[in-house]
């Protein structure tokens, strides 16, 4: 087993990540019962795929558990299902020391900890996330978030859980696009600052894809240490040390906003996109090497990623896509930071860029 600890004083917590781990499930969360029932909450997908797996692991362990299903896809993380889930809190009756149970992918890591932050002011969770983008991304960190129809995540709150369990073979069950997608949060920390970690994933990322076990639990252990190390640093994005892990998604929300938050575009696959974006942009403005921009587009291609709007299946107008970037939540003053990068590895935080000519650049892409 790796255990990667996320070191935040007395809201620090480990991610444990081990192939068969959510069979012994039951002794991990042991120490976490209250003599109630669990309340595990997932999608429908994940309830058919690996409820008995996890249901088996508890009983195993003389725990008892309620199952709360919702419906699978970016449309639950919304006001209605988060009404909905926390009457069944209610309903169960969580208290504040209590663990809710996140079983499932982003959207409902995203759903239960904003939940969990909210009801009673606070209660406690933990997560089991079973995608390859929420055990390398969303599950560790504490942002929790739903969606309005102005934008992505723009209600939320920074909600640390308790503890992360990572069983890589949850991904056996998935289809090559969602792999494909959580594929691209990876290579994401190797743009960031690890340029030896993006030629590992050039390297190693069809057989990842492929379903390698090695490959796979390298990647995540490699994702959640890249991680959790700049979210100890700066867990509130205060500093802006932990902005540089939302390096493609300014572009990437603006094209799911353009998408309406659908199947059309997966979440992975709007970053996968909008880093490519932000590095030919980069090229553009004379700050990144253009055969480095070429090889981000390239690396993406090849593992079935989009890496440009017509990838992405987007035609709409720099105008347009720059209206959806006018709701990022990251806007302070009346300017919109964005991830730009000098190189592979060299990301950096700019905070002049003209959304003008932002916009010009996107009708170029066009």
């Amino acid at each position: 087993m790796s255990i990667v600890p996320v070191s935040l004083g007395a809201r620090s917590y480990d991610v444990r990540i081990e192939t068969g781990l959510l069979d012994r499930a039951g002794e991990a969360l042991a120490p976490y019962a209250s003599g109630r029932p669990f309340l595990v909450v997932t999608d429908t997908n994940v309830a058919a795929a690996q409820w008995p797996r996890l249901a088996a692991a508890l009983e195993g362990a003389g725990l008892r558990a309620e199952l709360v299903t919702l419906p699978a896809g970016e449309a639950t993380k919304d006001w209605k299902h988060l009404e909905s889930l926390t009457d069944r809190m209610i309903a169960h009756g969580i208290e504040r020391a209590d663990h809710v149970v996140a079983f499932g992918g982003g959207v409902i890591g995203d759903l239960v900890g904003f939940a969990a932050a909210i009801l009673k002011r606070g209660c406690r969770f933990i997560q089991i996330p079973t995608t390859l983008l929420a055990q390398v991304d969303s599950s560790v960190g504490g942002k929790t978030a739903i969606n309005s129809r102005a934008g992505k995540n723009l209600i939320g709150a920074f909600h640390q859980p308790s503890l992360v369990l990572i069983d890589p073979a949850t991904l056996d069950t998935l289809g090559r696009r969602d792999v494909a997608a959580g594929y691209a949060e990876v290579v994401k920390y190797g743009l960031i600052d690890d340029a030896d970690f993006f030629a590992w994933c050039e390297a190693n990322g069809a057989a990842l894809l492929a379903g390698d076990p090695e490959a796979r639990s390298h990647a995540i252990a490699k994702s959640v240490a890249a991680k959790a190390a700049i979210v100890a640093e700066d867990e509130r994005e205060i500093t802006g040390r932990r902005a540089l892990l939302n390096l493609g998604h300014t572009f990437g929300h603006a094209l799911e906003a353009e998408t309406g938050f659908s199947d059309r575009l997966l979440h992975g696959e709007g970053v996968a996109a909008g880093m490519a974006l932000a590095f030919a942009y980069s090229a553009r403005r004379g700050e990144c090497p253009p055969e480095d921009a070429a090889r981000v587009r390239d690396h993406l291609r090849a593992m079935a990623l989009p890496a440009s709007l017509a990838d992405a299946g987007i035609d709409a107008s720099g105008a347009t896509l720059v209206a959806h970037m006018l709701h990022d939540k990251k806007m302070s003053a009346g300017t919109l930071p964005f991830l730009l990068a000098r190189g592979i590895g060299q990301t950096w935080l700019a905070k002049d860029v003209d959304l003008a000519d932002v916009s010009a650049f996107l009708d170029e892409s066009r």
